[in-house]
């Protein structure tokens, strides 16, 4: 079954304190966090501070994805979080595999997100030392975008350049009932779901709602 990444920047950020504890571990499978600098995109969203608040609330795994320039300098401030990923962007730094080493050092899978126009092939020689790819379906940097339709096509060839490696394959923009299942079929493992998961205000009952359709 598809796992869900839930980004809680889509919830009532200023509920937090009340939403998060409520999410149950079957619906949600991670609590997505994602880290904006307004450098690498347009907005700025939180960091490391309500990060921590986050993990205090829930014994779900932390989902973190950093949208920062020089993120070499922002990594280590995660470590103490313990999260279960730590993504960077290949877009943003020349040193990728010396960071995902250092992620995996501290006891954190490590991931390389790229943007919809950046091809799969500038993370090839990657593979060896990183856990996750994370295909980005919409530009990075605002919620609620529609799903890059060339997306599906950029998730094919990322499961090709994948091959027999253990790296899981997670999706984030535009993810919704209507192509989670197409999603499944072509083998991404975790989607990082914002409005389809809160826009109704039940969270836990819509995460279980998309995983149901991919369990099929």
């Amino acid at each position: 079954m598809m796992k869900i990444s839930a980004s809680i920047l889509a919830a009532q950020l200023s509920s937090l304190g009340v939403i998060i504890p409520k999410f149950k571990p079957k619906a949600i499978d991670y609590i997505h966090l994602d880290i904006m600098d307004g450098n690498f995109v347009p907005q700025i969203s939180f960091g490391e501070a309500l990060s921590e608040e986050v993990s205090k609330l829930t014994k779900i795994p932390l989902d973190v994805h950093l949208m920062v320039n020089n993120p070499e300098r922002h990594v280590p401030n995660y470590y103490k979080l313990k999260p279960a990923y730590i993504t960077f962007h290949r877009e943003t730094t020349e040193f990728p595999i010396r960071l995902a080493e250092d992620i995996r050092k501290n006891g954190i899978k490590a991931g390389i997100a790229l943007n919809p126009g950046t091809p799969v092939k500038m993370i090839q020689d990657c593979l060896p030392y990183i856990d996750l790819i994370l295909i980005m379906t919409v530009e990075p940097g605002f919620y609620g975008q529609s799903f890059v339709k060339s997306g599906l096509e950029k998730i094919d060839r990322a499961k090709e350049l994948i091959g027999s490696y253990p790296i899981q394959l997670e999706v984030d923009g535009g993810v919704n009932a209507n192509n989670i299942e197409r999603l499944s079929d072509i083998g991404v493992n975790i989607c990082v779901a914002g409005s389809a998961v809160f826009k109704t205000g039940k969270p836990n009952e819509s995460a279980l709602s998309l995983k149901k359709l991919t369990n099929t």
